[in-house]
């Protein structure tokens, strides 16, 4: 079998979920060549961490502006894009262009032009672009999808969608990059892209109207000056008026954390630990959506990043009858720890109401591993085998943008005050 070959592009928190597999279970039809990042130390230890965890050659490292070199010396097959949110349309543009498929993390990209100009790139190249919804392999979602395609509930009327960020992993966006919305596109494009997938992949359907509130609420030094708050520091690492502060992140005291951020800082000055309670953030904390699907159902939508617990709550109401989904989620920190602990179940109910019937409780096999078990489903969809898969569960471009074009909308609709029709934001070439 010829072995597929593999360039990674951003060997940030995300990068390992990928290089691990490749190194790891699908050596067989996979192979890592490359990895591109600005950052040669954290380029340096992705590649400590292939020899000394994963037995794994080391791998030859490019800098961004030698990316069309690495293309031509490497000549990859695909191009894995795990880089920073605003910089995902540059490499997969260029790399399509280049003649290679793309696999990126999510979101696609975070906002309506860089969007376009990903479709324009697909439509003129002819390339394929995969986007890693993880989330949608998870045992308990595709058994929603089996229930609502299989007519349980009739036609899906409305949907209530509630997603809780506890105080580790929510906090987590407000010391990253993520802060700045510039960057992330705010939590309604960076993390709620998952949920808004998972509601099109169940009811079938894409946005068509957007409506949203959304503020800074809860972090942010403004907020935390009201609530009483003195103690203020810019970065928790080494700073004493962060040792009793429970929202600090100390990368010394993590050594992943350490090697991957604290030691490469002075290559790009890049601070991982800055305080949730700092200046200069700029996106949502608390948000609000109403969107209204092509099929005319209706999702009510909110996302907090302070809660106490971390998990969600979502209720399917059709002409039949309502489904009622809870999960209960491990709590992490990006790159701080095991990768299978990223989105692991703690509990789940899914319970069924026919409307003239009783009620009954629906129990879901336990997938293992990351995001519910839907990880390794993905991994083996993108680099081993690919099984059958009747739910067609795989992502291209088209469902990345329809993801992604729910949570812009949502910031235009936050930024203006109006609805926003998703029509007029892109403009998908064959549809």
């Amino acid at each position: 079998m010829n072995r597929k070959r593999y360039v990674l592009v951003g060997t940030g928190g995300r990068a390992e979920f990928f290089y691990k597999a490749i190194a790891s279970q699908y050596r067989e039809t996979s192979e890592l060549v490359a990895f591109c990042d600005m950052n040669q130390t954290r380029m340096d230890y992705a590649n400590h961490l292939l020899v000394t965890k994963y037995d794994y050659e080391p791998v030859r490292t490019y800098l961004p502006d030698r990316f069309d070199e690495m293309i031509e010396s490497e000549k990859p097959d695909a191009v894995i894009v795990t880089s920073m949110d605003r910089t995902h349309h540059t490499y997969i543009i260029r790399a399509m262009e280049l003649g290679c498929d793309v696999i990126t993390e999510k979101p696609m990209t975070v906002d309506e032009k860089k969007c376009q100009a990903i479709l324009d790139a697909v439509e003129r190249t002819g390339r394929n672009v995969r986007v890693t919804f993880n989330y949608r392999y998870a045992p308990h979602h595709t058994k929603a999808k089996e229930l609502i395609a299989r007519g349980v509930i009739g036609k899906v009327t409305s949907v209530h969608f509630e997603w809780l960020l506890n105080t580790q992993h929510g906090a987590d966006y407000f010391r990253r990059w993520h802060r700045n919305k510039n960057n992330s596109g705010g939590l309604l494009v960076h993390k709620s892209t998952h949920h808004f997938d998972l509601v099109n992949f169940w009811i079938g359907s894409e946005p068509e109207s957007v409506f949203a509130y959304g503020d800074l609420l809860f972090y942010g030094r403004e907020n935390a000056e009201e609530r009483g708050e003195t103690k203020f520091y810019e970065r928790a690492t080494g700073n004493a008026n962060a040792q009793e502060d429970p929202f600090a992140l100390h990368l010394d005291k993590n050594e992943n954390l350490k090697a991957m951020y604290l030691d490469a800082e002075h290559e790009d000055g890049y601070r991982r630990d800055q305080s949730v309670f700092g200046d200069g953030i700029n996106i949502e904390d608390t948000m609000g959506v109403l969107v209204r699907y092509k099929n005319n159902a209706i999702l009510t939508y909110s996302l907090n990043a302070y809660m106490p617990w971390e998990g969600y709550r979502i209720a399917f109401n059709g002409t039949k009858g309502r489904i009622e989904m809870s999960i209960i989620e491990q709590s992490y920190v990006n790159a701080g720890g095991d990768k299978a602990l990223e989105g692991a179940i703690k509990g789940k109910t899914m319970n069924v109401f026919p409307m003239f019937g009783t009620p009954y409780t629906v129990e879901v096999e336990e997938g293992k591993g990351g995001h519910g078990g839907g990880d390794p489903v993905l991994l083996n969809d993108l680099f081993g085998v690919p099984k059958e898969d009747p739910f067609r569960r795989a992502a291209n471009h088209i469902d990345g943008a329809k993801s992604i074009l729910t949570g812009i909308a949502a910031n235009r609709s936050i930024k203006t005050g109006q609805a926003v029709e998703v029509a007029t934001l892109v403009n998908f070439h064959h549809e």
